[in-house]
Protein backbone atom coordinates (compact mmCIF):
# COMPACT_ATOMS: atom_id res chain seq x y z
CA UNK A 1 0.00 0.00 0.00
CA UNK A 2 0.74 3.14 -0.83
CA UNK A 3 1.49 5.96 1.63
CA UNK A 4 0.00 9.58 1.51
CA UNK A 5 3.80 11.02 0.96
CA UNK A 6 4.03 8.70 -1.86
CA UNK A 7 1.44 9.03 -3.96
CA UNK A 8 2.22 12.84 -3.93
CA UNK A 9 5.57 12.25 -4.79
CA UNK A 10 4.24 9.74 -7.75
CA UNK A 11 2.30 12.80 -8.55
CA UNK A 12 4.85 15.29 -8.48
CA UNK A 13 6.84 12.97 -10.52
CA UNK A 14 3.96 12.80 -13.30
CA UNK A 15 2.69 15.65 -13.11
CA UNK A 16 5.20 18.04 -13.21
CA UNK A 17 8.60 16.21 -14.20
CA UNK A 18 6.53 14.14 -17.07
CA UNK A 19 8.41 10.62 -15.50
CA UNK A 20 6.38 8.05 -17.49
CA UNK A 21 4.03 5.76 -15.65
CA UNK A 22 6.58 2.79 -16.51
CA UNK A 23 9.71 4.37 -15.38
CA UNK A 24 8.11 5.27 -11.82
CA UNK A 25 6.65 1.26 -11.57
CA UNK A 26 10.63 0.24 -12.09
CA UNK A 27 11.69 1.95 -9.36
CA UNK A 28 8.81 1.21 -7.33
CA UNK A 29 10.00 -1.92 -7.94
CA UNK A 30 13.68 -1.93 -7.05
CA UNK A 31 12.93 0.43 -3.99
CA UNK A 32 13.81 -2.45 -1.57
CA UNK A 33 10.79 -1.32 1.38
CA UNK A 34 12.10 1.94 1.22
CA UNK A 35 10.16 4.65 -0.49
CA UNK A 36 12.55 7.37 0.60
CA UNK A 37 14.90 6.00 -2.04
CA UNK A 38 12.46 6.09 -4.92
CA UNK A 39 14.42 9.34 -6.18
CA UNK A 40 17.82 7.47 -5.78
CA UNK A 41 16.64 4.85 -7.97
CA UNK A 42 15.16 6.43 -10.78
CA UNK A 43 18.54 8.45 -11.01
CA UNK A 44 20.41 5.39 -10.46
CA UNK A 45 18.68 3.67 -13.14
CA UNK A 46 19.01 6.66 -15.61
CA UNK A 47 15.06 7.24 -15.60
CA UNK A 48 15.18 10.94 -14.37
CA UNK A 49 18.27 13.60 -14.69
CA UNK A 50 20.51 14.79 -12.16
CA UNK A 51 18.84 18.22 -13.06
CA UNK A 52 15.15 16.34 -12.29
CA UNK A 53 16.56 14.64 -9.28
CA UNK A 54 17.58 18.05 -7.80
CA UNK A 55 13.80 19.48 -8.27
CA UNK A 56 12.75 16.13 -6.68
CA UNK A 57 14.97 16.72 -3.98
CA UNK A 58 13.71 20.13 -3.61
CA UNK A 59 10.02 19.33 -3.74
CA UNK A 60 10.33 16.77 -1.02
CA UNK A 61 11.73 19.41 1.50
CA UNK A 62 8.04 21.65 0.75
CA UNK A 63 5.98 18.49 1.90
Amino acid sequence: MESKSQKRLVNFLQQDLSIPTASIEIALRHREQNPNLLPMILWQYGLVTLEQLDLIFDWLETI
